[in-house]
Formats: C-alpha cells, sequence, structure tokens
C-alpha cells in the first residue's frame, strides 16, 4: 500500500514577543498528518524571545522596520520567495494595511485573545476584568480589513472566576489558545479550500 503524503501549507508565522503561540505551531507542525509546515517567521520586534523558536528550529526569520515605509514589500518579497500559501498571526501589535492584505491574496488568520466581537483591540484582558465578564476565552478568525473582524473559524471558551486577576485570565486564555489554533488550522484544511 503505497501512502500518500499530505503536501503541507507553507506558512508565515507573525510574532512581536515571546512566541508561545510560534512554540505551539511549531510544534503541531512536526505532526505528519498536520495541514502546515512553518516556513518563515516575520517579527516587528527585534528583541521578541519568539525568535529563540526560529533559531532553535532553523526557520528563516525576517526583522522588519515598521518606521520604515517600504517594510510591507519587504515582508511581501519574503513571502513570495519562500513559497507562503498562509500567514498566522500570533500576537503580531501592528495592524496590516488593506494593500498589504489585498496584495497578499491568500489566507491570513489571527489569534486574538476575546471572544469577538467582544473586545477588540489591545488591553484585553484588563476590559474584560473590568466589564466583570462571567466568561472569556479567544478567538480564531481570518482578517480582513477592519480590526478583529473577519469571518470566525473558531471559538472556545472558559468561565471566570472571582479569583482570577489578569494573570490568571492571561495564563487560561494562552493555554486555550495553543489548542485553538491547531484545531482552527485542522477545521480550514478539512472543510475549506485551503
Amino acid at each position: 500500500i503505497k501512502f500518500f503524503e499530505m503536501v503541507k501549507k507553507k506558512t508565515c508565522v507573525f510574532i512581536s514577543g515571546k512566541g508561545s503561540n510560534l512554540r505551539s505551531l511549531i510544534k503541531f507542525s512536526r505532526n505528519y498528518n498536520f495541514p502546515i509546515s512553518v516556513n518563515l517567521i516575520v517579527t516587528n520586534n527585534r528583541n521578541a524571545k519568539g525568535l529563540n523558536y526560529a533559531k532553535i528550529n532553523s526557520i528563516p526569520y525576517l526583522i522588519i522596520d515598521v518606521k520604515k515605509r517600504n517594510y510591507e514589500l519587504k515582508i511581501l518579497n519574503a513571502l513570495k520567495k519562500n513559497k507562503i500559501s498562509l500567514i498566522c498571526l500570533a500576537g503580531f501589535m501592528k495592524i496590516l494595511s488593506k494593500k498589504f492584505i489585498s496584495e497578499f491574496r491568500k489566507k491570513i488568520i489571527n489569534i486574538h485573545p476575546s471572544l469577538l466581537p467582544k473586545f477588540k483591540g489591545l488591553n484585553t484582558y484588563e476590559r474584560i476584568l473590568k466589564k466583570k465578564e462571567k466568561r472569556s476565552g479567544c478567538t480564531v478568525h481570518y482578517i480582513d480589513e477592519k480590526l478583529d473582524n473577519g469571518k470566525i473559524i473558531l471559538q472556545k471558551f472558559f468561565f471566570i472566576q472571582d479569583r482570577y486577576g489578569i494573570n490568571e485570565l492571561k495564563e487560561k486564555t494562552q493555554n486555550l489558545e495553543y489548542k485553538s489554533f491547531s484545531e482552527a488550522l485542522i477545521k480550514i484544511y478539512r472543510y475549506t479550500n485551503f
């Protein structure tokens, strides 16, 4: 019997900080039946700790200076060169321009630490606690031209306990994100023309 190897989608992960979602995606991408391979990492922060995962795993990475006018062009060239067909935004703290989104023309997905459409944007955990929400979670969604707005692929939630401060809420959300990101990728691979 001859088994056909799954052709993994070449993926670029955008990060700005610790890269814990990146670490999780790299780990899952090693499974032979997981639909993506991480082939490029882009960051707007040269001190991002997540770059260590690029180095440890010998994955090419690109550090961009968002103050330079042509930085998006630099990213697009690197995506083309590495034949990237999917972008995963994993804690990338910079909004992509409409021009970039239309130029890339392939799928861009994001993970956000709330149950969208609630709490779009920044300082999510503080705002969730301030509003005394009963539950929270994370959302994996497609990117469109509006902030944290695109079509939802997957959401997971948990109940917020009274004792939760920002640290507890963040830890609980991030642990949920690791599972959610990988499940969302499997879902779009199975059920869409990925």
